[in-house]
Formats: structure tokens, sequence, C-alpha cells
């Protein structure tokens, strides 16, 4: 098993690092004056730019460090942000997003370009300047007699290393303040056996000479307060030597060792008595026999609650445990059809263990939607400045949980009916006022568990759907013929028909039809369904009903002729017999259940099943939305475990299969597609209905 590419650990960290700042800046064009969210904001870019040095990306520390500079008189109260500054803070996000993850695909002129924007609206009140133009100040002349500034004593957690944090871009930013004589203190540093390569033993002896606050000491070490212990004294006035900045003296030629020795324990040496008088004790070397205690509780605090893990192992493991529940239903037949006690036993608690681990793998897989729903906020934001219409973007249900292949394919169709919410369902301010609306418009999006579903909501509360308008576009593409009785929501249906739109102009957003056909298909793709509500001059609801994982479900096993098929049972209502009444009434199609009329199919006649049905056959009632049919089948024969095989490129135009499963006995037994077989049952209706009519 070959280990990660520390890179692409480090794109993958990035990536979520982005989420956070993409929607802390967000939140910021909502609520400018929380300071948390600009610390968030901050955080995020501070952990970018120094695991983006660590890991060789230069251009990208490089830009974030010109970003951190330029924002920080957001961060300091000077200005507030804007939407325009946050527009383009945003653009300044893609474009480190860029360099990080196709470095190829960028040119420095776009993020000079972004940066000269950023300079205009950060530096607005102020002459131009170049955001890099932050001067350290000058050192003190020999002699010169001011107020010295503070005696600090930094000690960093041992961990700051491995969460992106480096000490020395610290010390960089403090050398900013005012001239500092830096010495580090080594005597923590462990024999080189007991050394971690990722743990900071270093500390720091700093004495700098600026008249600064302490708020702008605490300002540098903001986002590593909680892994350090910093001491802090203010100096006397003392004659101050005058020390070069830390990073010219890193930066030159190291002197010979002999020359070096001697003062470098002389100057070391000075300072951290004076700490230990200032009630600062320095840290004691501890004893060699108390090293090993510290070294176990060094390995417990690197204990980590979660791991990462590539998405492929997950899906192996997937498709391991499916086989595993293939072959413990084929044990389970075979202790069944046996007389062994003990044989049974053990398939019983093979069967329970299996069980287990369907459960614990699948749950492995769940990820919260929630991680999808906040895509969408950037996507809100910038429709909403395009079409110049204000939209609040509201999500409810983020912690409800979903297959990652199911969060995967729910992306695509999210963004078309958002898009189409905030395109066509969405007035502009002007109609909004007329009508006695808000001139904001909202769409809300929503996610809630229900049974063994999950209903995905996108609402919004803009003019709904124009029912006479949809008509007159069917009839023009001559999808009805003119005059034909059609319900509402038969009529709404249209807008799901390939190439359909309602769009007066074809524009960058709509107008060419492709956007809710394809949303359907991939629903249906998913064995999910889509319904559509609408009040008129209100707003749309468009209902996503889809299951919690596309690996592993739980059907109802039925018998049709010689063959077997599975029904999910998460379509499955209720189980009834086919009536004598109802065997008589072979042209009507419909069964009376409890006063309803139900229309049914049987499924000998689409399976084309030989020989004599059963004398007693049983309809399965199945629903999707609000439309119920009835399947006329043989038997019943049980639940049953289903792993989904897909089905391959020949049976791509056999439409009423999803695909197909294992059965106990090793035979295979197709999975049947509720929405097509429901489709098919109001298409006979409505044909049943003409002809009745003529």
């Amino acid at each position: 098993m070959s280990a990660m590419d520390p890179t692409e650990v480090f794109r993958q960290e990035a990536s979520e690092l982005f989420e956070v700042l993409e929607g802390a800046l967000l939140d910021l064009g909502q609520r400018p004056d929380d300071r948390e969210l600009v610390d968030s904001a901050f955080r995020a870019l501070h952990t970018i730019k120094g695991s983006g040095a660590m890991f060789g990306f230069d251009k990208v520390a490089s830009f974030t460090h010109e970003f951190e500079t330029a924002f920080d008189r957001v961060r300091k109260g000077e200005i507030k942000p804007t939407q325009e500054l946050i527009s383009v803070a945003l653009a300044a996000k893609d474009y480190i997003r860029a360099l990080i993850e196709d470095p190829q695909s960028t040119d420095d002129i776009i993020g000079e370009a972004i940066l000269d924007d950023l300079k205009r609206f950060v530096f607005s009140d102020q002459p131009a300047a170049p955001v890099a133009g932050i001067a350290e100040a000058p050192p003190l002349a020999p002699g010169e007699s001011k107020q010295a500034g503070w005696h600090l004593y930094l000690e960093f957690e041992s961990h700051i290393l491995r969460n992106g944090s480096n000490p020395l871009d610290l010390l960089e930013d403090l050398c900013k303040l005012g001239p500092c004589f830096v010495v580090p203190v080594t005597d923590g540093i462990p024999f080189l056996d007991e050394m971690e390569p990722e743990d900071c033993y270093l500390k720091w002896d700093v004495k700098l000479h600026a008249a600064c606050d302490k708020d702008a000491i605490d300002d540098v070490f903001m986002f590593v307060q909680d892994e350090m212990k910093l001491t802090l004294s203010p100096l006397e006035q003392v004659e101050a030597p005058a020390p070069l900045p830390l990073f010219q003296l890193l930066d030159e030629e190291p002197a010979p060792v002999a020359e070096m020795a001697a003062p470098a324990v002389e100057v070391a040496a000075a300072p951290v008595a004076q700490l230990t008088a200032k009630a600062a004790p320095k840290p004691e070397a501890k004893p060699e026999s108390k090293s090993e205690p510290k070294s176990e509780a060094k390995r417990e605090d690197r204990g980590i609650a979660t791991v990462r893990v590539q998405a492929e192992r997950l899906d192996e493991l997937m498709d391991r445990v499916g086989e595993l529940v293939i072959a413990q239903a084929r044990l389970t037949q075979l202790a069944s059809s046996g007389s062994d006690l003990s044989i049974k036993m053990i398939a019983e608690e093979i069967e329970r263990l299996a069980s287990s681990l369907r459960d614990t793998t699948m749950g492995a897989r769940m990820v919260p939607i929630g991680s999808l729903f906040g895509r969408f906020r950037r996507l809100v934001h910038d429709l909403s400045r395009d079409l110049s219409k204000p939209v609040e973007f509201v999500t409810t249900g983020e912690d409800t949980e979903l297959d990652k292949t199911m969060i995967e394919c729910l992306a695509d169709p999210l963004v078309h009916l958002i898009r189409n919410a905030i395109d066509h369902g969405i007035e502009d301010t002007a109609t909004r006022s007329a009508n006695g609306k808000t001139e904001q418009g909202r769409i809300e999006l929503a996610a809630v568990h229900s049974g063994a579903q999950v209903l995905v909501t996108v609402k919004d509360n803009g003019g709904g759907l124009t029912t006479a308008r949809i008509r007159a576009k069917a009839e023009e593409q001559g999808l009805i013929a003119s005059g034909t009785v059609l319900t509402d929501h038969e009529i709404h249906q249209f807008l799901f028909h390939p190439g359909f739109s309602t769009a007066q102009t074809i524009s960058a957003l709509s107008g060419r039809g492709v956007g809710m056909d394809v949303v359907k298909r991939t629903i249906e793709n998913m064995r999910g369904t889509i319904d559509l509500s609408t009040r008129p001059g209100q707003g749309t609801t468009v209902t996503l009903r889809l299951p919690l994982t596309l690996a592993i479900i739980e059907g109802l096993l039925i018998r049709v002729g010689e063959g077997r098929y599975i029904i999910p049972l998460s379509a499955v209502e209720e189980c009834v017999e086919l009536t004598a009444e109802d065997e008589r009434s072979r042209g009507r199609n419909f069964l009376n259940v409890r006063g309803n009329l139900v229309p049914f199919l049987r499924l000998r006649e689409i399976m084309t099943a030989s020989g004599a049905p059963d004398r007693h056959q049983k309809t399965i009632i199945i629903s999707t939305g609000e439309t119920r049919v009835g399947l006329v089948a043989d038997q019943i024969i049980g639940n049953h475990q289903t792993v989904i095989k897909s089905l391959s490129k020949l049976h791509s135009d056999v439409t009423i299969f999803s695909g197909a499963t294992i059965l106990g006995d090793g035979t295979a037994a197709l999975i049947l597609d509720v929405a097509q077989l429901v489709a098919m049952a109001q298409s006979k209706v409505e044909k049943q209905h003409i002809s009745e009519a003529a």
C-alpha cells in the first residue's frame, strides 16, 4: 500500500480551508462588523500561506502574503468590508485555489490585477502605495536613548509545525514593529534518538526596541495564542544597541564556528538570567529519567480522532462488503435447507456480523449534506450580483447525511435548480416592489430524512410558474395538441422535456432548454424522483426524493412466472391480494383500495411470463411522490438485502430495470425501476381516457 503524496494531502487540506475562507467572506458581506469572521478568514489564509511555503508552493505563499497584508486594514477595523471588497477577495481566493490545483492555467498578470483591485478598495482613503511596502522600523542609532520597548519570551507547543504555522514567519512579523534582538534558547532540545522531526523544541528570547503597545504584539500572535506561552514585560530605558533585523542576520553568510562560539554563549546567558529575575523563569532542563514519561505524553497528544482515507478505498471496501452479503445469503439458504443446528447457528451469527459490518461500512461513507450546500452560497452570491437581484440564501438540515456517491451526483442538479430559481423564479426589484414584496428575494435549500429516503427541497418566493405560458410553449413545440385537457401538474412536467424552455431570450444562464431534463435524468439515475409544486405569485418548490445509498438497499423479493425481481422497499406502501372482482375487470386496470382507485400493472404481461398465473395473485402498492400504482405479481417471497450491480450498456434501452443483484442460490434478479413503472402506468391511464373519450 503506497503512501499518499504529501502534496496531494496539502491540496486536500487546502480545499477544506478554501471552504472556510469562502464561507467567512460571504458571511462578512452579511455581517461586516463580526470580528470572529475576520479572524476566521485570516486563520485560513495564514494556514494556507504557511503550508504552501512548506510544500514548495512559493507563488501561493507570496500571493497569500500580499492578500493578508492588503486585508490587514479590515482586521484592524480601519475599513469595513464592502460588497465590492468581498467580491475581489473571493476572486483572490479563486486565484490561490488555481495556483494550487492547476498552476498551468493561471497567469501572473491575473494575480497582479487582483492585488491592484484589492489595493484600490483597501487603500482608497490613502495615497496609492505598494501593498508589500510595509517597511521595518529603522534601527536605533548607537547611543540613542529612548524607551527600549518590550522583552518577550516565546515558547511554542511542540506540534505547531504540524499545524502549518512557522515560528520564523511570526518572528519576521514581529520585526516589522521595530528592530529585534532574537536569541534562540536551545536547552529544551532532546537527544537525537528522542527527537521527533516534526516537533518544535526551540524557544526564543526577544528584545523588541520599538515604542509600540501590547496590542500590536498580540496581533502578531493572534492565530497561535492557544499554541504558545508568551511572557511579556516592558524594557527599561537603556542605551539601546543597534541590532540588525532578524532576517537580515539569517540571510548573511554564516561566520566561522570559531568566531561565533564565544559571543553566542555570552549573549544567550544575559537575557535568560534577566528573565529569571523578572519572575519569568527559564525552563530548566528535565532530568533524563523524566524524559520517558514526557515522550509517552507526547505520543498520546499525537493521537487523532479522524483519519483521512482515499475515497477509492471506501468504494473497494463497500464492494467487498457487498460480496460478503451475497455469500452470507447463500450460506443462509444452504443452512435453511439442511437439518444441522450447528450450521444454522453459525449462519445466523455470520448474518448478524455481516449486517453489522454493512451498516458500519455504509456509515463510514455517509457525508453531511452541508458539505454540498456550502458550495452554493458562492453561486447565489455571484448570480445575485450578475442579475442585479438581491437574494437571501437560507439552508436547513445541513447535518442530514447521504452516501458520498449521492452527494457527488447531486451537485449538478442542484446547480441547475438554483440557477433557474434565481433567473426565472425571483423577479427583479421593481416587479417585486410593485407586487408588494420585499426587494430581496429568498432561496431556501433544505434536507430532511423521511424513512429510508432523504428529501431535498429548493424553494423560492418568486412569481411561481405560469401554467398558460408553459402550455403555449408545449403546443408550439408540438408536444400536445391544442385543446387537450391536462391538469396543471401534467403541464408542469413539460419543463423536464429535453429542449424545452420558456425563456424569451438565450443568455449565459438559460434559454437553451438543457437544464431541467438533465436534472430529471440524473435524479432518476440515482433511483430518486422529482416533484414540482407552485403557487402563482408566491413561488415554486422543487422536491427531490433520494435513497440514502446507491450500494446496498432493502428490497422486496417477488416472483413473476419463473422469474424473480426486486422492488426497493422504500417505495412499497402495502401489499394486498388481487380479488376476483379486480380479476374480472381486466380492461379497466384499476384497483379499489379503501375507496381510492389505484391503477395497476400486470407484471406477467410486461415480462411476457410463460405458463398460467397463480390462483391467488398479490398486488404491491408502490408510490412516487403523490402517485400510487399497483404491481401484480404471482408471489411475494419476502425481504432481501440487495447489493446493487449496474447493468451493462447493452441493456441501456431496458428502462424498467435500474440494476441487478445476486440471490442466495447464485441466480440473478433484476431490480425494478419504480419511477419508470409509475410513468408507464400513467401513460396507460391516459391512453385509456383517450380511448373512452373517442
